[in-house]
């Protein structure tokens, strides 16, 4: 079973109460936010679920998650066995970063697939400040997941009639798309930190 099918069928199977659907998005953002929001916006474009329920589900999922990244990086500065989910030695160079453009760090990483999980966690090892931290996380996201949920919901209006099941396949291979490229802009982000040139490859 293809993780799309796995992430439809565990959203799906809580469809029938708005409580459950919310909760079982908020699990799917912890994994993978960004396949959750484009799979929930063609589901809410099928009236599988509301939009309101999709959209705050999907936000507060999202941001819980930046949180937890925060509070693994503070927790990874002084426990050894969590500290081996943050790469210290290639995090480092990019303090200086934060410290001069916090904010919009914070805020442009959201939209570059791949980089959000070490600039956040990477914001709790340094212990930027949490308060603007936690503001601008919410502002991308409001921004970011409300676009790409928008995109999704449209491309599913948009192919119901057109392409019907084939519309699940081609949702799969942006999400492969997605995924090529998180993984060449981590490896990117650690060429650069370690001063080497930057990869072109995927």
């Amino acid at each position: 079973m293809s993780l799309t099918a796995i992430f439809l069928h565990f959203i799906s199977s809580a469809a029938g109460s708005s409580i459950l659907t919310g909760v079982a998005i908020v699990i799917a953002t912890f994994i993978l936010e960004d396949p959750t929001t484009i799979l929930v916006g063609i589901l809410a474009s099928e009236g599988v679920i509301s939009i309101l329920t999709a959209l705050v589900a999907l936000y507060v999922g999202i941001v819980l998650g930046d949180l937890g990244l925060y509070g693994l990086g503070s927790l990874a500065r002084t426990h050894p066995t969590l500290g081996k989910y943050v790469e210290h030695e290639r995090v480092t160079p990019i303090k200086s970063w934060f410290e001069k453009r916090y904010a919009l760090t914070i805020f442009t990483v959201r939209f570059v697939p791949g980089l959000r999980l070490p600039t956040y966690t990477a914001s709790g090892f340094f212990r930027m400040p949490i308060l603007p931290f936690l503001v601008t996380a919410i502002g991308a996201t409001l921004v970011w997941t409300t676009v790409l949920f928008s995109a999704a919901y449209w491309f599913g209006n948009l192919t119901n009639e057109w392409v019907g099941w084939v519309r699940w396949p081609i949702a799969g291979i942006f999400l492969l798309i997605l995924f090529f490229v998180g993984r060449h802009n981590i490896m990117n982000f650690r060429a650069e930190t370690k001063g080497e040139p930057p990869r072109t490859d995927t």
